[in-house]
C-alpha cells in the first residue's frame, strides 16, 4: 500500500430527505476506517450540522460544496467560510464546473478561495476544460484558470490547498466518458509545472491533486495507480453507498 489517498464524495443536491442522508452516512462510516484512506463526504449544506453531530470521534469527516467570499453580511442564501469553520468541516469545494455553469467566474472563485484559505479547513479548487482538443489549447485554458485564481494567494496558505482536475466533458449525467489514466498523468504533470512556476517546486509538490469526472468503482483503481493523483473527487458514484464503499476499499488496496 502507498501513501494516504483522499476520497471526497460530492453529493451535490442529493438526497431529498435528511433521514436518507443519515442512513447513507452511517453505511459509509462503517468502512471509513482505513489508515491509508481519508474519506470526506460533502452533503447539501442543510444537512451538515445534523450529520456532523453523528460523525464526531470517527475517521470519517464532512465538507461543504461551496462558500462565499465574505465572512458575514447581507448576502441572502450564501454560506460563509466562518460559518462552516464553526461546524468543524474538514474540506470545502470551490469553483466546481456546475457553479461556473451558473455564472461563477474565475474572479469569483479567486475571492472565495482567498478568504477560505484563512480558515483551518482544506480548500479544494476545481479546474477543468470544456473540450479536449488535439492541439493542446486546453492546457492553456487550465493554466489560465490556475493563474487567475491563485495569483494573489499567500504562499503561507498554500498548505491548505488541494486541486481537483475535473474535465467538464467528463462530469455529470451527460458526460461523454471518463478521462484515461494516461491522459490524466500528462495533465497532472502540467499542473505541477504551472504550480512550480508560481510557487516553486517544493510548494508545488506539496499540493495534492485529485481527479474527478465519471469516477466509478470500475475505473478508480486505474486512476489511483496510474493517473499520478493523490485521490478522487467522486460525484454520481458517491451517492450510492454501495458504489462509494467499493471505491473506498479499492483505494485501501492500491
Amino acid at each position: 500500500m502507498s501513501k494516504r489517498k483522499l476520497l471526497i464524495a460530492n453529493w451535490k443536491m442529493n438526497p431529498k430527505l435528511a433521514s436518507d442522508a443519515v442512513r447513507r452516512c452511517a453505511r459509509i462510516r462503517v468502512v471509513a476506517k482505513f489508515g491509508n484512506v481519508q474519506v470526506v463526504v460533502c452533503p447539501p449544506a442543510v444537512f451538515l450540522s445534523m450529520l456532523i453531530q453523528k460523525t464526531n470521534g470517527t475517521k470519517f469527516s464532512l465538507g461543504a460544496q461551496d462558500a462565499f467570499w465574505e465572512s458575514e453580511g447581507p448576502y441572502n442564501g450564501e454560506i460563509s467560510p466562518a460559518q462552516l469553520a464553526s461546524l468543524d468541516v474538514s474540506h470545502v469545494i470551490l469553483g466546481h464546473s456546475e457553479r461556473r455553469a451558473l455564472g461563477e467566474t474565475d474572479e469569483d472563485v479567486r475571492k472565495k478561495l482567498t478568504l477560505a484559505l484563512e480558515y483551518p479547513f482544506r480548500t479544494v479548487l476545481c479546474i477543468g476544460e470544456r473540450e479536449r482538443d488535439s492541439e493542446g489549447a486546453y492546457l492553456s485554458f487550465l493554466e489560465n484558470q490556475i493563474r487567475a485564481v491563485l495569483a494573489r494567494v499567500s504562499r503561507s496558505k498554500v498548505k491548505r490547498l488541494i486541486i481537483a482536475y475535473e474535465p467538464i466533458w467528463a462530469v455529470g449525467a451527460r458526460a461523454k466518458k471518463a478521462d484515461t489514466p494516461e491522459n490524466l498523468l500528462e495533465v497532472v504533470i502540467f499542473i505541477r509545472k504551472v504550480l512550480s512556476d508560481m510557487l516553486g517546486k517544493q510548494l508545488a509538490f506539496s499540493v495534492p491533486i485529485l481527479y474527478g469526472g465519471s469516477v466509478t468503482a470500475a475505473n478508480a483503481e486505474a486512476f489511483l495507480k496510474n493517473g499520478g493523483v493523490e485521490g478522487l473527487l467522486v460525484g454520481r458514484s458517491s451517492i450510492d453507498p454501495k458504489e462509494f464503499i467499493s471505491i473506498i476499499k479499492t483505494a485501501h488496496r492500491v
